[in-house]
């Protein structure tokens, strides 16, 4: 999936002579947590966050001084430079930034023009629609070798007996590298005539592990 495909297009920017107190403003009235800061071309210069203005100021037990210190422009308190991503770039390399920059927000950059905006929500509940969690259906576990092959052998199973498959989830088996974890989600609130035919044909299911059950 592509960052075009989940970006919000409507994006609230400020310039750097905007004070901060503009900026609480615009946070407050849009219950947004981020706001690009772009310049006269409609480039990213910079970032603020709710976290930023908190920072920057005082106690509201310090009246005066917090008055003042709102009336500061943001390019005060913006981040910069920025981390920014293309619309063709791929929902994946969003949530390695977030990780590896521990950042919630990223811009959408297109010609050195802002032109959407995407948050660690709005990868979340992507992510979350890609797992298919929100339709009614059940999760199963299958540990196989890791060659190639498995994949299609698993979903001629389900496939049989006519079982529709929300999303396929595949990663290695931590114990031993030699093997790998197919996750599926499928549409079926009793997955256990297909477990039962998993197991009648070899393959180790993992979840739902029921007690009882012959392995």
């Amino acid at each position: 999936m592509l960052v075009e495909e989940i970006m919000k297009k409507d994006v609230i920017t400020l310039e750097p002579h905007h004070t901060i107190k503009e900026a609480l403003s615009l946070l407050n009235e849009h219950h947004i947590r981020h706001i690009p800061i772009v310049n006269e071309y409609n480039s990213v210069v910079g970032i603020i966050s709710d976290r930023d203005i908190r920072d920057a100021a005082p106690s509201t037990l310090e009246k005066i001084q917090n008055e003042d210190t709102l009336n500061h422009q943001v390019s005060s308190i913006m981040t910069s430079p920025v981390i920014t991503v293309h619309p063709l770039d791929f929902i994946e390399e969003i949530a390695s930034i977030f990780y590896e920059h521990e950042i919630a927000c990223v811009p959408v950059t297109k010609d050195n023009r802002i032109v959407g905006i995407v948050t660690e929500k709005d990868l979340l509940y992507t992510l979350i629609q890609l797992t298919g969690i929100h339709e009614q259906s059940s999760q199963v576990e299958v540990k196989v070798p890791n060659k190639a092959g498995m994949l299609p052998e698993i979903t001629q199973i389900i496939g049989e007996r006519k079982i529709n498959i929300s999303s396929v989830f595949i990663y290695p088996y931590e114990q031993d590298r030699s093997q790998k974890i197919i996750v599926l989600r499928i549409q079926t609130m009793n997955p256990m005539p297909l477990i039962d035919e998993l197991k009648n044909r070899g393959y180790e299911v993992l979840w739902p592990n029921i007690p009882g059950l012959s392995p």
